[in-house]
């Protein structure tokens, strides 16, 4: 099988050391967030990972769920692994205690998330979603609403999905079908299919919570008409307790490349009781606090399994012996110049995403929990820029990562018991859901460089120049590199909005590329914060494996940024001049 230990070092050097986390407990909100609770955290997550959801990665994979008499039953383990998660409160480690949770920052929340879902990203899916419905209806539902629900949710008692794909209505939820008839009561009557729907049935908890895009019957056509609805899967009564089953059941579920254990349903709503969350006609807006923040989780999720992919290959090639070496040594393969390549490739590009995706998880923390409001609003600003940028950066490297680790193991790797082909299977959905990579892209040149006439990228761009103006002498093999692929993304960026305006087509056909680039320029920022911050640190092989690391992204990684920003100012005539006939031909 797959090999993970949670790497409980690395995550206190970049918590502690580069991102400065003690820093969250200076805020009234989260002054109980001290060093030493992010140590007992990671302590105890780390060993219910390794002992309760680890083993359950294999089984999940290959028991997958099973659809009978309109329930979905989840592969062996899981039921009770989830329960004995929900109860010991770590679904709700980060929400409000006033809705049943720990009140921990975000960014607590996240450590857990890395760790699962390195060890077993299907069952991560479960509370995944559950936290992102309960953090839609806190901004968005009545206060009744609040009272009935979100205890509940909040502490994981009842799981939550998010209802947005219909079979022609994917990316453009304008053309959402299901609809919502007003009753004489006030509530609504949902009819409709929903795909694609995550833990959408089971039996893991007593109630799921459905929070479904639909338009009411007098709403307009577009994305302007649609609204957002709570609807149970059990009626709750006005004491709390569980009434009778709604109008809503799960027709399939889908058969997929990976995730096997996380059901993928096909849900019906059948004349369904729905209540109405918020104004109507707001139901876009309204969803996208629960994408936004699941966009990161998915990024979160990435990461894990970019690290399940590094740990895997670097246990196998320090173990496996194979072939000589060019100078005639008969080591592990590790002492092969090729393998060296590949395990710092995902070294470098795993530390240096743990490095931004934490960033961006505590500066969630500064925009809710800063008693600044520019402070807040500085917060908001990084986490609008990067959120695209996590979202699709972690979980390309994820899919990258498995694939260098199935080339690590050569053939041993398309072989199923080693467990890293599944890395590639699990992975690659997380490049797809919550909003392709490539809308990543395009929300990134489209919206993140235009907000504020280009002040978000202008914050970032003024912190990478103070790093740089900061770094000592010996820092002069990334400082070099870095500056010039700043000057060059900087140059694009220009491009980019120019060209927005004049020819949008060339906007959209460098975005991927652009992406990409902006991510790799940040990366070069975060490993020179991770240098500054090994500088002390008290392992000197530690200290070693930092630097080494640093050289190699420097020299090797980073210089693909200048490429790919040339590829970006190519523009799009190429692409778009050639004919769909010619284009699509057999």
């Amino acid at each position: 099988m797959a090999h993970y230990r949670v790497p409980q070092r690395e995550l206190r050097f970049i918590l502690n050391d580069v991102l400065g986390f003690a820093r969250l407990s200076e805020l009234p909100v989260f002054a109980d967030a001290t060093p030493d609770i992010l140590d007992g955290v990671i302590d105890e997550a780390a060993r219910f990972t390794e002992e309760r959801l680890l083993p359950l990665r294999t089984i999940g994979d290959t028991e997958g769920c099973k659809l009978a008499d309109g329930t979905v039953k989840t592969p062996p383990g899981f039921t009770e692994a989830y329960r004995e998660y929900q109860e010991a409160g770590w679904v709700g480690l980060a929400t409000d205690p006033e809705w049943g949770g720990q009140g921990l920052p975000y960014t607590l929340g996240k450590v857990v998330e890395e760790m699962v879902c390195a060890a077993n990203v299907a069952f991560a899916l479960y509370p995944g979603l559950t936290i992102g419905c309960f953090e839609a209806l806190l901004a968005h539902a009545s206060e009744e609403q609040k009272q009935t629900y979100l205890p509940k949710l909040g502490s994981g008692e009842w799981t939550g999905t998010m209802c947005l794909t219909e079979p022609q209505a994917g990316s453009d939820l304008g053309a959402v079908k299901t609809r919502a008839e007003r009753l004489d009561n006030g509530n609504y009557k949902l009819n409709g299919m929903k795909i694609f729907i995550s833990s959408g049935e089971h039996e893991m908890a007593d109630n799921i919570i459905h929070y479904v895009l639909a338009r009411a019957t007098d709403s307009p056509d577009g994305v302007k008409g649609l609204s957002t609805f709570i609807v149970p899967k059990y009626k709750v009564n006005a004491d709390g307790s569980l009434g009778e089953r709604n109008g809503v059941k799960v027709q399939a579920i889908e058969h997929k490349m990976g995730l096997h254990g996380s059901c993928t349903c096909v849900m019906v709503f059948d004349d369904a009781e729905g209540y109405l969350v918020g104004e109507p006609n707001r139901g876009i807006m309204n969803m996208f606090t629960m994408m936004n923040l699941a966009r990161i989780m998915v990024g979160f999720q990435g990461l894990g399994q970019a690290e399940l992919a590094l740990q895997s290959s670097q246990n196998y090639a320090r173990e496996r012996i194979q072939g000589r070496t060019l100078t005639g040594g008969s080591g592990p393969i590790a002492d092969h110049p090729d393998v060296r390549r590949m395990l710092l490739k995902m070294r470098a590009l795993t530390e240096g995403a743990r490095a931004m995706a934490y960033d961006i998880a505590m500066q969630v923390d500064f925009a809710h929990g800063a008693e600044d409001p520019a402070q807040r609003e500085a917060a908001q600003d990084w986490v609008d820029l990067f959120t695209p940028v996590v979202k699709a950066f972690c979980t390309d490297l994820g899919v990258e990562s498995g694939l260098d680790a199935v080339q690590v193991y050569g053939g041993h790797g398309f072989i199923a018991e080693h467990g890293v082909e599944q890395i590639v299977r699990d992975a690659k959905i997380l490049c797809l859901y919550e909003g392709t990579n490539g809308i990543q892209a395009m929300d990134l040149v489209r919206r993140k460089l235009q907000l504020k006439g280009g002040a978000l990228v202008e914050q970032f761009y003024a912190k990478v120049e103070q790093a740089l103006a900061d770094a000592p002498d010996e820092r002069a093999f990334l400082v070099e590199p870095l500056t010039q692929a700043l000057a060059e993304l900087r140059q694009t960026t220009t491009w980019l909005r120019e060209r927005f305006n004049s020819n949008p087509n060339d906007a959209g056909a460098g975005a991927v590329e652009y992406q990409r680039a902006f991510a790799l320029v940040a990366l070069g920022y975060y490993w020179l914060r991770m240098l500054d911050a090994a500088t002390g640190h008290p392992d000197a092989d530690f200290r070693a494996a930092k630097a080494a690391t640093a050289r190699f992204f420097a020299r090797r990684v980073l210089p693909e940024a200048g490429a790919l920003l040339t590829q970006v100012r190519a523009g799009s005539d190429e692409m778009m001049d050639i004919s769909i006939d010619a284009l699509c031909a057999a």
